[in-house]
């Protein structure tokens, strides 16, 4: 009987033991119910058919009961049931965890709750093992404390501290912890003003200067700033959060500490899961894995970023973007932490420096992340919008020049050698060495070895940088061969073809000036416009005729001329008659069936965005998008696995039909392909053509037209395209 054994078991030998024996008896009427339910649930639960319908009525009836007995009670027997029921919920195999509701219930709407009440409900919370018991219970005995008065509040401060130290320990959901830990935080805030320990992270290397700065001096305004930096919940903090930051952080002298924080986030070693625990609770312990930050920290690590972009400005900058690539760059050595890569970027994005813009723009020559490239692209719209600038026009103005000439070369004397770091070609970066007999060779001496070692590191480094700023803008320029746009003439001049590295292919490139009548003529590589052009734009071999096309490709050949991409030689895309009789798709590239891995990796390679297909809900309808035309287009090529292997992830794909889509405010609108722009549709049934070409293996024998309403071979209806 639960009567003669809960008594016991809920005794702690504490204070808060006669709150609970009292409780108990007032709700003997509920225990008596509740033993006979568990009873029943017994017997019906060890039948050998599990009649699971008949346990459903069973339960049924238990809570329609205890319904029945909550009605008549007075407000003292109300609060004893809900403490009864916090007390006797277990997972037995008894049934009686599936009375938790009532508990939620009660203890929500019920008022008078006594300090001690509340101390016993949230010590016995704490006890729970499983964590979804945890979360729930906990978040309704918070609106428990929220009824307390000021004293009834302080008095449980010690057990609200507990409840948030287990909780941080606990396997809950993020979005669960999320929203508990700040109803803890701001609890805790409002009536201790001790430092909260508990909110920083106790091993954790990032953390160490933090709580150094804890240990040493542990003032009230510290405390505040702690708390302060943990409620931080988004990419972008409000402006209240930011002078609040601002006026705690001098308060409690700690620029220097979230300084270094962010610097040790960016760089020091990372957390791993076998000896610091898994960084979320969905992560077991077969995974190996590294991480900078743990689930339950990530509050106060995103709050540090921006502690430390608003106080020491543009001395982060490096340190931001080195954040941003470890946790959402491809590549790092550690686990993607896309909220903590959204706060660096967003906080890069803040500081009004030309460095912080080459960073966004380092950035977004690296980033692939979808949801981190919507977020580049808002931060470099607000960085843009502080200049009365374009996006567009601020990438272009930010791309770093690394001190090169404008011939793209640096040269330096380092013991008696001519030390130069020089752009080739499009895509060559070379550092070489002169010695005074005039021979040269790209291993450094060993006179320069010995004596100038910290010169030959950096600009080794250098190199590296310019290699990747060259990479970026010849990605960045052939993107531009769909966009259309044009450049008023000393603006191209400035930012194009005199830049140190976007020069050196600006001038490997065909180029169209304006001339003062509006005609445009086509300027060859490593020429000037004839004249004094008003406006310049990238030639297209769409645009052009045959005998152009002809005439470009021999002077490209004869001059001996190595584009920076394929211009020139470039293959175009029009609409075909069974193009403009589908009218709004194209079947160019349908049924064939392709190598699936490797068709993945083209996609992420030439930027466009797919789920992955795979044995999994939504994993048979693949839809990879591409952007063109500077963002105001997307293409959309529809794909599925072909066959359905046992495995994860099919071996093959089957393509089908590409659409395009106009850019309409914050969705995107399908369109037919005749209002698609020439530059759009050939560029992206170019990529389209890539995709197919490499990884085609054969043709798809079982495919079909699927016409306009674009539906799958189950008979659903296409992905949506918003």
């Amino acid at each position: 009987m639960l009567y003669d054994t809960v008594p016991a078991e809920a005794r702690r030998n504490d204070a808060l033991d006669d709150v609970r024996s009292g409780a108990l008896d007032r709700a003997r009427w509920l225990l008596d119910l509740l033993d006979r339910g568990r009873a029943e649930f017994r017997l019906a639960f060890g039948t050998r058919k599990r009649e699971y319908r008949r346990l459903e009525e069973l339960h049924a009836g238990i809570r329609a009961e205890i319904d029945e007995g909550l009605a008549t009670r007075s407000d003292d027997e109300l609060r004893s049931a809900a403490l009864s029921l916090l007390l006797v919920a277990r997972p037995d195999g008894s049934g009686v965890w599936h009375y938790r509701d009532r508990v939620a219930s009660l203890i929500s709407h019920q008022r008078g709750w006594t300090s001690d009440e509340v101390a016993v409900m949230l010590l016995r919370v704490g006890e729970y093992r499983a964590s979804h018991w945890l979360a729930e219970s906990l978040g309704a005995v918070l609106d428990a404390v929220d009824r307390l008065d000021t004293d009834g509040r302080r008095a449980v401060t010690p057990h609200l501290r507990q409840a948030y130290r287990r909780l941080t320990a606990a396997e809950v959901g993020a979005e669960a912890c999320g929203q508990l830990g700040r109803r803890l935080r701001a609890l805790l805030a409002d009536e201790d003003a001790a430092m909260p320990d508990e909110l920083i992270p106790a091993d954790a290397l990032w953390a160490a200067a933090l709580r150094e700065h804890a240990d040493t001096a542990p003032t009230p305004e510290l405390a505040a700033l702690v708390r302060h930096l943990a409620s931080l919940t988004g990419p972008r903090p409000s402006q209240r959060w930011r002078r609040t930051c601002l006026a705690l952080s001098d308060e409690a002298s700690a620029r220097g500490t979230t300084a270094e924080t962010l610097r040790a986030l960016a760089e020091d070693a990372p957390l791993c899961s076998r000896t610091d625990g898994a960084p979320t609770p969905w992560h077991g312990d077969g995974f190996h894995l590294h991480y900078v930050v743990g689930q339950n920290d990530g509050d106060l690590a995103r709050g540090v970023v921006w502690a430390a972009s608003l106080t020491a400005g543009p001395a982060t900058a490096g340190h931001l973007t080195a954040l941003a690539l470890r946790t959402g760059g491809p590549g790092s050595d550690v686990i993607e932490d896309l909220k903590l890569a959204g706060a660096a970027i967003n906080a890069l994005a803040g500081i009004d420096d030309p460095a912080a813009l080459e960073d966004l723009w380092r950035l977004k020559t690296k980033i692939k992340h979808r949801a981190l490239l919507k977020q580049l692209d808002t931060a470099l719209a607000t960085a843009a919008a502080r200049q009365g600038i374009t996006a567009a026009q601020l990438i272009e103005r930010s791309v770093p020049g690394h001190g090169l000439s404008p011939d793209g070369t640096l040269v330096r004397e380092l013991a008696g050698h001519r030390a130069r770091v020089a752009i080739e070609d499009a895509a060559t970066v070379r550092l070489t060495f002169t010695g005074p007999d005039g021979r040269t060779s790209r291993t450094a001496p060993a006179a320069v070895k010995a004596r100038c070692a910290d010169e030959l590191d950096e600009l080794k480094l250098l190199a590296k940088q310019v290699r990747a700023t060259l990479s970026g803008e010849r990605a960045r320029l052939e993107a531009l061969m769909s966009a259309g746009r044009t450049w008023p003439y000393e603006e191209w001049r400035r930012h194009y073809r005199d830049h140190p590295v976007t020069g050196v292919l600006t001038r490997g490139l065909i180029w169209e000036a304006r001339d003062a009548q509006g005609d445009w003529h086509a300027v060859a590589p490593m020429s000037e416009p004839p004249g004094e052009p008003s406006h310049i734009r990238l030639w297209h071999p769409v645009h052009a005729s045959p005998d152009a096309i002809a005439a470009w490709r021999a002077h490209v050949v004869a001059a001996g001329l190595r584009q920076p991409f394929k211009q020139a030689f470039r293959e175009i895309y029009l609409p075909t008659p069974a193009e403009e009789e589908t009218g709004v798709y194209s079947n160019r590239f349908a049924a064939h069936i392709v190598d699936y891995p490797r068709l993945y990796a083209l996609f992420k390679e030439r930027g466009w965005q797919a789920g992955f297909l795979g044995n999994f809900d939504g994993g048979h309808d693949g839809l990879a998008r591409g952007e063109f035309g500077d963002g105001g287009w997307r293409a959309c090529l529809h794909h599925e696995p072909a066959g359905f292997d046992a495995g994860y992830a099919p071996d093959h794909a089957a393509t089908d039909q590409v659409r395009f889509e106009r850019r309409d405010g914050r969705r995107w609108r399908e369109v037919p392909l005749a209002e698609v722009p020439p530059l759009v549709f050939s560029e992206a049934m170019r990529d389209v053509d890539l995709f197919v070409g490499v990884t085609s293996i054969a043709a798809d024998p079982t495919w079909t037209d699927r016409g306009r309403t674009g539906t799958t071979r189950t008979g659903g209806p296409r992905p949506s395209g918003s």
